[in-house]
């Protein structure tokens, strides 16, 4: 009896087809899948949504047509377009400098931001400036030796596509810089802008050229407005 059992054991262990090679390595492919989508999952759970597109990507890559490549390809669109919006929003904030300091026997409160391209070797800064002394005001602040701007003189703009003219002057103190007329109406424009493009005339040169601010970013509360003594 003891005989028959063990003939019967081995028997059935004969019968137990080996896996192949090919067999193993997409066993193993398919438990390298889970365990990423089970990381994926966490990171949806914990709201990491760059990580979590990062690594859904990689598994629509490596694992096509996979459960977990399904799965992904659910998830990931939606997730993918809140991550796209909210790195979006996050570089045009940072374009942007905030700074409160003490200037020419007062306090400054300014805003700036860099043009995209240069003028020369340098771009030019978009500065929005409040002042104990002299008031709010808003420039354009290169190198070089300043603009061309006789008088009073038009900046062909556009505003988000939408072309216009901004008025601007040169000041009287020599400064490489272009003072906008209408500073007020200026910054109106600008909060409600994503892109502003000015065309100026460098002294350097004599050829038009555009400059373009992404200033989709400007967050006036971080502007600070100055008290009598200069303190925000």
């Amino acid at each position: 009896m003891l005989v028959g059992t063990l003939l019967l054991s081995g028997c059935s262990q004969q019968g137990a087809p080996t896996p192949s090679a090919a067999q193993q390595q997409a066993q193993a492919q398919a438990a390298d899948a889970a365990r990423n989508l089970d990381t994926y999952r966490q990171l949806l759970r914990i709201g990491n949504d760059a990580m979590a597109v990062e690594l859904g990507h990689d598994i629509l890559n490596r694992y096509p047509g996979s459960p977990a490549a399904e799965e992904v390809q659910q998830t990931l669109p939606p997730i993918e377009k809140r991550w796209k919006a909210v790195s979006e929003k996050n570089r045009l904030a940072a374009l942007w400098l905030y700074q409160v300091a003490p200037m020419a026997g007062g306090t400054q409160s300014t805003a700036s931001i860099e043009s995209s391209g240069t003028l020369g070797s340098a771009p030019v800064r978009l500065v929005l400036r409040r002042h104990t002394a002299w008031g709010q005001s808003v420039f354009l602040y290169g190198s070089g030796h300043g603009f061309v701007c006789r008088g009073n003189c038009t900046l062909p703009a556009t505003v988000d596509g939408k072309p216009m003219g901004i008025k601007a002057y040169a000041p009287s103190t020599g400064e490489p810089a272009l003072m906008i007329r209408d500073d007020r109406a200026f910054i109106a424009l600008l909060r409600k802008a994503r892109k502003i493009t000015l065309t100026v005339t460098p002294v350097d040169g004599e050829k038009p050229q555009q400059l373009v601010y992404e200033v989709g970013g400007f967050d006036p509360a971080k502007w600070a407005p100055l008290g009598k003594h200069g303190k925000p």
